[in-house]
């Protein structure tokens, strides 16, 4: 479909330039290369004169676009006839691949500037020739993503079909990396049979990579970008998938030659895992037979950092803090290797998931970490807020683009390092904070049933608005069970908006304390530090955000008999917060540094406090037992409208 779009809009593009070089044969020489290729162009089109009659005998440019909108027809019908699932003829008809697109449009450019007409080539036809080289025959590349317990499964199953996976599982992580290895090497083929033996998440996923294999190969070696593997706990991890790729011919190798047509990016979500990102990276990057595969596909490594998980996991102060660390991990790491590593952010649309203004997040990333490029997510009703709008759109993208410029000043000059003594504060401050949200989340009795009933996180799971389902597992109301997703988004509804704060009050006040010292250095680090001051301004728009008032309200729709002393450690930490913010940056009340964002916010509580109790009575309808069905599933849908009216008012589902 992408295919297809993209095509359609050159077409397009070549009609005008059909009405635009219309230079004559009589004042103008074009190049002798050029007259070569018109000439083959003349002896292709003679073939469906039919369809095509000859046109433009004096006009050698018009006459080349002419059977260039041919050739692209041709592609359109052959992509649409794929589509379609029909039988494909004339393979070798119209444009095989993007190059030769772009080799016939840069003839014309070439030969436009040879006998002195540059401005009609630097015109309207660069921009085309900019265009297919930036969107090739596939518009954007598709990401595919899978979590790592999947291949696993998927892995063993294969090695017990082809005898080899006697204690597979119990080997250490050397010794699974060595037989990944060998397997790959070997060029490894299962047959249909096989593969419908297997179980139907392992054949589904086999046959995810004969897709990827099909596409490659069909729409063009950049149709796909990377295979993220989600909860990426080891190495072998990210062999598990190459070793799956090799079975469909994406890695291996042919002719004693390693080939690799898939990077993969091992994803590391939680707290542990991204404490543990240097051994993990370091492992496969010393790996002989991963370098060979990683050198022959592209020699660039991409690692991905996830925000949600790990605020979900041990609370905002200890995620951002161990992202940050860990990306200065990794890059060093690359350079160790001789490797280039490309950090991609797996962020959201709130503070709860890594959100907050592009431009802004991008400075706050490590000095010496961004390096000409950047790669992030944008998600759920982000997208439409900053893309949906062209003006807005070159605007988000321009914040963006500036903030990558500024922030790879590291490629052509020294960066200066952290003041370490801002590292043991932030390292102390983290601790701190993870003690106290692992306290609440994790130690507190009744917490989770107050999660579950306080906010109407049950509900969202029936919203058609998610990639993915709000749980990992249906029946399992677990911390660990529930998506970061979810998670965010049924606190924000709650009006708590508890992961863009929690834990960062209580972290401050115990490491300050008393001391005018530490204070000072606090509001040091807030004025000179980046990472710190984009911290504690999306903490106050994620305050800001919250109403206790009305959490309380949310709160009383919880059984528990623990409720009350859950909404008070809340509310208290909530104020806290407020106040040691306030104190550090130096203002009177939340976000006044920033009085257009506040302004903003402060308009839309007219609108968001009715919602919200709108919806408070929806849920105590739709939850009360007591009614009859038809009565309850009569309150579900102005329930479900109304979480979906919070959503755009408070601009983060996550």
């Amino acid at each position: 479909q992408q295919q297809l779009t993209i095509l359609k809009e050159y077409r397009r593009r070549i009609s005008e330039l059909i009405g635009i070089l219309t230079e004559s044969s009589q004042f103008v020489s074009p190049a002798p290369a050029f007259l070569t290729g018109l000439q083959a162009d003349d002896e292709y089109r003679q073939r469906f004169d039919e369809q095509a009659p000859a046109r433009f005998p004096e006009e050698p440019y018009r006459r080349k676009l002419y059977v260039m909108d041919l050739k692209v027809q041709q592609t359109i019908a052959r992509v649409q006839a794929k589509i379609a699932g029909d039988e494909v003829d004339g393979e070798e008809l119209g444009y095989s691949n993007a190059d030769q697109f772009i080799g016939d449009l840069k003839s014309i450019h070439d030969s436009l500037i040879s006998h002195g007409d540059s401005a009609a080539a630097n015109a309207e036809l660069l921009d085309l020739i900019r265009m297919a080289l930036t969107f090739g025959f596939y518009l954007s590349r598709l990401d595919i993503r899978q979590e790592s317990t999947v291949h696993t499964q998927a892995v063993t199953e294969v090695l017990a079909m082809i005898g080899r996976g006697d204690g597979y599982l119990e080997l250490d992580e050397e010794g699974k990396l060595q037989l990944m290895g060998e397997l790959i090497a070997e060029n490894i083929r299962l047959s249909d049979e096989q593969i419908n033996q297997l179980s139907p998440d392992s054949q589904e996923l086999l046959r995810v990579f004969a897709v990827v294999a099909e596409m490659l190969d069909k729409v063009g070696e950049k149709a796909l970008g990377r295979y993220v593997i989600s909860m990426a706990h080891q190495a072998s991890d990210v062999m598990h998938v190459m070793f799956l790729a090799s079975l469909q011919g994406l890695a291996g190798k042919r002719d004693k030659r390693w080939i690799c047509r898939i990077g993969v990016t091992p994803l590391f979500e939680t707290i542990t895992d991204l404490a543990h990102i240097q051994p993990v990276m370091s492992q496969l990057l010393a790996n002989d037979v991963y370098r060979e595969l990683l050198r022959t596909h592209s020699g660039l490594q991409e690692v991905m950092l996830g925000y949600s998980d790990s605020a979900k996991d041990g609370g905002i102060t200890s995620s951002v803090w161990n992202l940050y660390q860990a990306q200065q991990q990794v890059i060093a790491l690359g350079k160790s290797h001789g490797i280039r590593i490309r950090l991609f952010h797996g962020r959201g649309g709130t503070v709860g998931r890594g959100g907050g203004p592009t431009h802004e997040a991008i400075l706050s990333q490590p000095a010496g970490t961004v390096l000409g490029q950047i790669k992030f997510t944008e998600q759920g009703e982000v997208l439409s807020n900053k893309y949906s709008n062209k003006e807005t759109a070159i605007f988000e993208l321009t914040m963006g683009m500036s903030g990558l410029i500024k922030a790879s000043l590291g490629l052509v000059q020294s960066t200066p390092k952290d003041d370490p003594s801002t590292h043991k504060a932030m390292h102390e401050i983290s601790a701190l904070g993870e003690k106290h949200y692992r306290e609440l989340t994790e130690n507190t009795p009744g917490f989770l049933d107050y999660f579950y009933e306080a906010t109407p996180v049950s509900e969202i799971g029936q919203l058609n608005i998610g990639s993915r389902p709000s749980h990992r597992a249906k029946k399992d109301r677990s911390k660990q069970s529930v998506r970061a997703i979810g998670w965010v988004f049924a606190w924000g509804q709650s009006r708590h908006t508890l992961p863009g704060w929690f834990g960062i009050g209580y972290a401050l006040e115990q490491w300050c304390g008393d001391s005018k010292k530490r204070l000072a250095q606090l509001q040091k680090m807030y004025v000179e530090w980046p990472f710190f001051r984009a911290l504690l301004s999306n903490t106050q728009m994620a305050l800001f955000k919250a109403n206790m008032q009305i959490a309380k309200e949310y709160a009383e729709l919880c059984d528990s008999e623990h409720r009350y002393e859950i909404y008070e450690m809340i509310n208290e930490e909530h104020q806290r917060t407020s106040k040691w913010i306030r104190k550090i940056a130096k203002i009177s009340s939340l976000l006044d540094e920033t009085p257009v964002l506040k302004n903003s916010l402060a308009r839309r509580e007219p609108y968001l406090d009715p919602l919200n109790h709108i919806q408070l009575e929806m849920i105590s309808r739709y939850r009360n037992g007591e009614l009859n069905e038809q009565e309850r599933e009569a309150s579900l849908d102005p329930l479900l409208r109304s979480i979906s009216a919070m959503a755009n008012g408070m601009r983060n589902t996550g």
